[in-house]
């Protein structure tokens, strides 16, 4: 029989580990005195010891290990588990090889693009969404404003019917138009409401893996953002998959005969808060 300590040396395992495995049950002593309380063990311990030390290595947490040893499996389940392991370590040896991607895309846009770095873009997903539309090919920036304004005011006859949450447009054209836009503007609502000949209710589906870019400032500027955005897309191997998004998460509203949620309302251009969202997909 070992001391602790001796065994601690034998093994090449600190007696503050041998002491943990003993507590969670992995490794407990051959034998304890109950006078003293001294630990013994014994060499026939050693094999589940190096068993334990083997699963750690191959990234086992201590609990799984623990379960694993209980559960005495054969040959074949522990190879089935370890198969599981190997998948696993894949994902998220994967999972790392994008993220460094990611990070030498950002290093070399700040490298070499002057302004890109002031714009971070995330993926996330989008919850679904029940909103006031209209769509339209618009001619310009400022009939979608007027869009924007003509659907607050119908939404507005219906009381309490308004979310508490930032207006969107969605554009559907292919490429890039300054005039004859095919444009929709959203506003979010609590619950349904009747439509016309002019205005839809939907739910506006779920979306996955959206590349989001948020804009500080006036609307002249955010072409900046797209920019970025954009380059950002095409340096880690993504395409857009849908129409754009621009979400108004603090923007202005003048001039209409109704209060609108003051939590987005901004009464300078230049804090102007604007999220670009676009569906992408790997190439």
């Amino acid at each position: 029989m070992f001391k602790i300590g001796e065994f601690s040396r034998l093994s090449r395992v600190s007696v503050r580990m041998l002491r943990h495995y003993d507590q969670l049950g992995l490794l407990t002593p051959s034998e304890t005195d109950p006078f003293t309380g001294y630990r013994y063990y014994s060499a026939e311990q050693l094999p589940r010891l190096n068993r334990i030390l083997a699963l750690r290595d191959l990234g086992f947490s201590l609990e799984q290990i623990a379960g694993m040893l209980e559960e005495d499996l054969s040959t074949d389940q522990l190879l089935g588990m370890l198969k599981l392991k190997r998948a696993e370590v894949e994902e998220q040896m994967k999972a790392e090889q994008q993220k460094l991607q990611r990070l030498e895309v950002r290093i070399r846009q700040m490298s070499e693009v002057p302004g890109h770095g002031a714009y971070d873009v995330i993926l996330r997903d989008i919850e679904p969404e029940l909103a006031a539309t209209y769509r339209e090919v618009a001619a310009d920036d400022d009939r979608i404003q007027q869009m924007f304004d003509m659907l607050e005011t119908y939404v507005a006859r219906f009381d309490g019917a308004r979310a508490d949450k930032p207006p969107f447009s969605i554009y559907y054209d292919d490429e890039y138009r300054e005039k004859d836009v095919d444009a929709e503007v959203a506003v979010p609502l609590k619950y349904a409401i009747p439509e016309n000949e002019l205005i839809r209710v939907r739910h506006l589906p779920r979306l996955s893996n959206v590349a989001c870019a948020v804009h500080v400032g006036e609307y002249s500027d955010i072409f900046q953002a797209y920019n970025a955005l954009l380059a950002w897309i095409e340096a880690n191997d993504y395409r857009m998959a849908g129409p754009i998004r621009e979400v108004y998460l603090r923007y202005g509203a003048e001039g209409l005969d109704f209060e609108l949620p003051p939590t987005y309302l901004a009464n300078d251009k230049h804090e102007y808060v604007t999220e670009l969202q676009i569906s992408v997909e790997k190439r």
